[in-house]
């Protein structure tokens, strides 16, 4: 995706800020505590928080959790469903936090839309040596026959290639490097995957995807075609078609670490 483009997908979120809170899933508790697990101490940001949906996750978790988000209305329902969080308005590109000031960034759905060529470096300014840089995924699990034909009926503006397993697997992979050689402060990534699920009804799980970039950008006859598409699908599989369902989910999680900086003799 282009620079302008990916912009143009990562700006839409806040025309569906209440959509999103109330659709979109939270995180597999497993996934972060293993994301946090190494993390030196228990000062954690959620870089591209969004409404919280991870920053929730980070709190039952423990510790010290703030949460950096650019879009005010995305930063408005994450205020009102978390009072208690210090919310700060920022990006990944700018994190208004001081130097070595927390133990711990991570990023849910957010930091394949961060310019990792700036974000990097401002990543490591504010991690103590030895910190965390983790992003976590909620991906489809198409192993399941459903969703796997969910999947393939609903285009890539809805359930795109790295929302699958094996998608996301590749386009993670090399994610975090920055173009520019800041890649040589991290280490190698970890990845790993968690099971997790979601209770919904077709009208939910259809207004979840909608709420995904590629959906917001659409123009809104393809928009609704493709929803309508969707409906007819689940409307005709006999796991969707009534009352509540469990839709399969991984949580996918790239984890790494800062190299150790040299200290002059």
């Amino acid at each position: 995706m282009e620079a302008e483009e990916r912009r143009r997908h990562a700006l839409s979120f806040g025309a569906a800020a209440s959509a999103y809170a109330e659709h979109r899933p939270d995180y597999a508790q497993a996934a972060v505590r293993w994301a946090l697990a190494p993390a030196p101490g228990s000062r954690v940001l959620d870089l591209g928080a969004g409404t919280g949906k991870l920053t929730a996750g980070l709190v039952a978790a423990g510790g010290e959790v703030s949460a950096v988000e650019p879009d005010p209305a995305m930063l408005a329902e994450l205020r009102r469903a978390l009072p208690q969080v210090r919310a700060l308005s920022g990006s990944a590109e700018a994190i208004p936090l001081p130097d070595a000031s927390v133990d711990a960034v991570l990023a849910g759905n957010a930091l394949h839309w961060f310019d990792m060529a700036v974000a990097g470096p401002e990543i490591a300014r504010v991690l103590v040596p030895g910190g965390i840089l983790a992003g976590l995924w909620n991906v489809l699990d198409d192993r399941v026959d459903w969703v796997a034909g969910l999947a393939r009926i609903s285009g890539s503006a809805a359930i795109g290639p790295r929302d699958t397993p094996a998608g996301w697997r590749a386009a993670t992979a090399r994610l975090h490097l920055p173009a520019d050689g800041t890649a040589a402060r991290f280490g190698s990534p970890q990845q790993a995957a968690f099971g997790h699920g979601q209770r919904r009804t077709a009208v939910s799980l259809v207004a979840a995807l909608a709420t995904r970039a590629g959906m917001l950008v659409m123009p809104d006859q393809q928009r609704q075609a493709a929803l309508d598409r969707i409906r007819a699908f689940l409307a005709g599989r006999p796991e969707t078609a009534d009352g509540e369902f469990t839709l399969p989910m991984l949580t996918c999680v790239l984890r790494l670490r800062p190299r150790a900086r040299k200290v002059a003799a």
